[in-house]
């Protein structure tokens, strides 16, 4: 172990002797230093002498005696100017009003195609001073200032650890006697960045600004995977902090620095009280992270070159947005060592709707070149997508959403510029990698990337071979996921092997990290739950047997809709955050609200509305967010969210900044990637589970500076321990243990072939169909006459038979989809079977037997109370890295549990803790017999067919009915209205007890 350091200023001196011997500086006197123009102007000028004799020879020939005053008036006068910065003048020089122009930082190149390039970069003059005196008056000294070419660029502040001082006092010292307004640390003009260090952490600002200065870790992180954490190692030999001098002072690294990373961002905002519009800049410098995943993932790619996809597992708070734009960026650019482009282009995708504009404006603060990046918006085509990808165009923003369109138009043989993307490489990074990754819309994108334009030029084998290889890893894509919550299949297919067969993520910056930097608030650290309890009374005479699951989903749904229920929970919600909430973040604080679906927001939206006016509070705004229309059962009237909040949907987020509104009430919406730092509390009536509970919650997380913001939740459908498990899998790194093989495929091709549903010589016979360039009418009716053929089939087996005949067909495309995104599989069979299955499901017409029956009217709950069950305070300790995926071959069909009415609500009272009322008499269920006997097509279809046929008109005619029951699931609602298969699949009904009261009708 080290000794003691007695004094600081031996840990200064050592800071300097590795900067001098092991470096290359020059250490220079702080008498050299000109406080009124931040710089050593001795240095300046050395380096101009040695890069650009002419043009100083030039420019003496003009000023003569004044030269060295006008060239330093003269570049201080850009850089104080309203459109320069000091980064600026060193990035691209400073011009003369005679056309000279001086440059004042080399950049390294590139390539080393030029070596006159290499050896300007070669004579940048790196230099360091300590005691700097920056104010008039003398009397504060800056501990070490850093130089480049003569230019302030860096100041510390150092303290001893074991002299009882740490970073604080140095950040103390930054804030209290530090002049924000002495040139060395003026905004823009003066220092890039101040760091705030001891022997053991490192803290930086770029801004100045006396005691609302920000000062963020610039850490390495201690501990790897479930032990990574804030802070930095421990060495035996050195100290905590030497990265800074061994590395980050280096002068590669500081020009890196430089030219690839710091940038200014605008911001453009609008005053909301008065509408004047303020444009706020900040100097962004990269958090440690950020530095270390762009230069350990670009010096892999100079190994690997294309052959690797990387998988980002960054937390919110990690910058994200700033960490996309800088790989962007340098992809753009990246050759290998033998001087040859890795990428043609770079692609950005991400799964919102809406391409988040902030990435260009990072990307070209970065580095502001016409022609470099191009967002495709809402009103790009597909035809746009393609052209900007054959063209120059480096860097393309887009939704994976336009992957399939490029397909098409690959296939179609229309590239108008005769380049083919196959012979092009491509970077491609997918903003907040999940599920959509793992399947069809993936799938589109890397046969988008490699489609020869002569696909439907070669024979139906080598078509074959070729949908396979574009399905998988193609050799002229690299992928580059960005998630803080990566899901199995997203570790599967971006993730990397480690030594103990796990897969793993390429980089890591964990939730804790950033919780304990204080990036990100710990959102269960001030977790309280509810339970809501309520008697339950059958007002219904009969007591049928209904599916367990579906009758308790729709009591669920009618107990959370019930008007006694949402007064209650409107008075908690309300009167807590008028309480513990409101004058937050100087009584600017806002809450969002999860509601269980699209009616429920409705229906708060209204008791809101009602008990805010009864109290007479004028400062309780509320907005909703939903998406589609509403059909209320109260007033018969129709809602949607720009009816409700009185502003186009586009505006809601941006009217929701404003400081009269509080409450924002969604539906499944806005729940990911919505940032609102004044969100200070959660409302939740809607059940979470994993990634989903993660990403939900996380919208609190945001920090507030200059605030203290403290998160609050209250709970009244979750429980914490199953929030707290849904957590734990990104709390600190995310660890694959197992992986999907071929066998578990080829099992379920066996059990496929078991069933004899499907004969090979359709399977055959439709491949040579779905290869052709051009699909006749006649082609068609074939392809319907195979698929029917299969469906007559699958018809014929007994029920049970049936569904477990559709569910295993479902997980062999699943499977096999996921298959090829991970593995070399080549098997034609195997790929033809999958063409079949794939188009089969989309025609079979088989409902599966479902929930049974409606029990809207048939229930009633009355005697609601809401208790508080648990306040949390402990947050977020407990990381279970380990998650699975689910297996190929797990295919259980077991009876659906049938219960008797009575039973159900039984159950439901003892685990809400009510008590059930059997003496109330149990009504009929004749009330949906009626609804469905007002249907005089399905009382003919119960008349003329058998039960099974009457499943598929029973299906056709009650499809809003079942959408409309399914609302409390808004995921569900919205998978079912794009994807009809799915549809037919979950929507599927029993439909005895119906079809035998129609039946019964007739005969009476």
């Amino acid at each position: 172990m080290r000794g003691q350091i007695n004094e600081r200023y031996e840990y200064q001196q050592e800071i300097i002797e590795h900067l001098v011997e092991e470096n290359d500086y020059v250490e220079r006197d702080h008498s050299n230093f000109d406080k009124k123009f931040a710089m050593d102007p001795e240095l300046l000028f050395q380096f101009l002498k040695d890069t650009q004799p002419e043009k100083l020879e030039e420019l003496t020939k003009q000023f003569k005696e004044d030269t060295e005053e006008t060239i330093i008036n003269t570049i201080n006068k850009f850089i104080l100017s309203k459109k320069g910065s000091l980064l600026s003048a060193l990035k691209h020089g400073v011009d003369f009003n005679n056309n000279q122009h001086l440059t004042l930082l080399y950049g390294k190149p590139a390539t080393n195609f030029n070596p006159e390039l290499s050896k300007l970069y070669s004579e940048n003059i790196f230099s360091v001073m300590q005691e700097v005196y920056a104010d008039k008056e003398n009397k504060e000294r800056i501990d070490l200032v850093i130089f480049i070419n003569g230019f302030a660029i860096i100041s510390f502040e150092l303290k001893s650890n074991s002299q009882g001082q740490n970073y604080e006092d140095a950040i103390r010292q930054y804030r209290t006697t530090r002049n924000p307004k002495d040139r060395l640390f003026l905004f823009k003009a003066g220092c890039l960045v101040n760091f705030a260090m001891d022997t053991e952490e490192v803290y930086m600002t770029t801004h100045l600004a006396n005691e609302k200065t920000f000062f963020m870790p610039f850490n390495i992180g201690k501990g790897e995977g479930v032990n990574s954490g804030a802070g930095n190692p421990q060495f035996p030999d050195k100290y905590s902090v030497s990265y800074m001098w061994e590395d980050i002072l280096q002068k590669e690294t500081l020009v890196e620095l430089i030219t690839k990373f710091i940038f200014i961002e605008t911001k453009e905002s609008k005053d909301p009280l008065t509408g004047k519009r303020k444009i706020k800049q900040r100097l962004i410098f990269p958090r440690y992270h950020q530095l270390d995943v762009i230069r350990k993932t670009l010096a892999d790619l100079k190994i690997n070159k294309t052959s690797q996809n990387y998988l980002i597992q960054h937390s919110a708070g990690s910058g994200k947005t700033n960490s996309i734009a800088w790989l962007a960026h340098r992809l753009a650019s990246l050759h290998d060592d033998d001087n040859q482009i890795i990428f043609n282009n770079v692609i950005i995708m991400t799964d919102r709707v809406v391409v988040d504009r902030q990435l260009q404006k990072a990307i070209m603060g970065i580095e502001h070149k016409a022609g470099l990046i191009r967002v495709m918006d809402d009103k790009c085509t597909s035809g746009d997508l393609k052209l900007a990808l054959e063209s120059n165009t480096k860097i393309v923003v887009t939704t994976i959403q336009k992957f399939p369109y490029v397909v098409d138009l690959i296939k179609d043989d229309s590239n108008s510029s005769d380049i083919s993307l196959k012979k092009k490489k491509f970077a491609v990074i997918i903003d907040e990698a999940h599920s959509s990754t793992a399947g069809k819309d993936m799938m589109a994108v890397t046969e988008a990337l490699s489609s020869s334009d002569k696909f439907y030029e070669q024979d139906i084998q080598d078509q074959l071979v070729q949908e396979i290889e574009s399905s998988g890893k193609q050799k002229n894509v690299s992928m580059f996921a960005f998630t803080a919550t990566p899901k199995p299949t997203t570790l599967r297919l971006f993730g990397r092997l480690d030594k103990h067969g796990n897969y793993r993520a390429f980089h890591l910056y964990s939730m804790k990290q950033a919780i304990e930097e204080g990036f990100i608030l710990d959102v269960l650290a001030n977790y309280t739950t509810y339970q809501t309890y309520y008697e339950i009374n059958k007002e219904i005479a009969d007591d049928p047997e209904l599916k367990t699951a579906d009758a308790k989903r729709q009591i669920a749904q009618q107990i959370d809709l019930d008007d006694q229920n949402i007064s209650q929970r409107t008075k908690i919600i309300i009167d807590h955050f008028r309480e513990h909430v409101m004058s937050e973040l100087g009584n600017q604080a806002k809450a969002m609200v999860i509601m269980s679906s699209r009616k429920a927001a409705v229906k708060y939206r209204q008791a809101f509305e009602n008990y805010i006016n009864e109290h007479h509070y004028d400062d309780m705004g509320m907005l909703v967010a939903f998406s589609g229309k509403v059909n209320s059962d109260d007033d018969n009237k129709e809602y949607t969210e720009a009816s409700m909040n009185g502003l186009p949907e586009d505006r809601t987020a941006k009217e929701f900044n404003k400081p009269g509104y509080r409450f924002l009430l969604v539906a499944n919406k806005y729940q990911v990637g919505f940032d609102q730092p004044k969100l200070s509390a959660m409302y939740i009536m809607k059940k979470l589970r994993g990634v989903n509970a993660v990403q939900t919650l996380s919208r609190l997380n945001r920090i507030c500076p200059p605030y203290e913001k403290t998160p609050f939740v209250l709970d009244f459908v979750n429980d914490y321990k199953d929030i707290e498990a849904a957590f734990a899998p990104y709390y600190t790194t995310t660890l694959l243990a197992d992986t999907v093989n071929p066998q578990l495929v080829y099992n379920l091709v066996e059990k496929i072939d078991g069933f004899y549903i499907i004969d090979p010589q359709n399977v055959e016979g439709a491949n040579n169909i779905l290869h052709k360039a051009k699909i006749q009418s006649r082609d068609k009716k074939n392809l319907n006459f195979y698929f029917g053929a299969t469906e007559k089939k699958i018809k014929e087996l007994d029920e049970n038979t049936q569904r477990e005949v559709l569910t295993t067909l479902k997980h062999f495309v699943r499977c096999y989809e996921f298959l090829l995104q991970v593995s070399s599989l080549k098997d034609e069979e195997l790929q033809k079977l999958y063409n079949y299955v794939s188009y089969l499901m989309k025609y079979v017409n088989i409902s599966r037997p479902g929930q049974g029956y409606d029990l809207t009217g048939k229930i009633k709950a009355s005697k609601f109370t809401q208790k508080q069950t648990g306040q949390h305070i402990s947050g977020t300790k407990r990381s279970n890295p380990v998650v699975k995926l689910p297996m190929a071959d797990d295919v259980e069909l077991s009876e659906a549990k049938k219960e008797k009415l009575s039973k159900i609500i039984e159950e439901i009272n003892q685990t809400t803790g009510s008590n059930f009322d059997k003496d109330v008499a149990v009504k009929s269920m004749l009330q949906i017999r009626d609804l469905m006997m007002k249907s005089n097509n399905l009382r003919s279809s119960a008349k003329n067919n058998n039960e099974h046929d009457f499943e598929l008109s029973y299906f056709d005619h009650i499809d809003d009915m079942l959408i409309e029951g399914l609302e409390h699931n808004k995921d569900f609602f919205t998978l079912l209205l794009n994807n009809n298969d799915i549809k037919k699949e979950v929507l599927g009904t029993f439909t005895e007890e119906i079809y035998k009261s129609l039946r019964e009708s007739e005969v009476n």
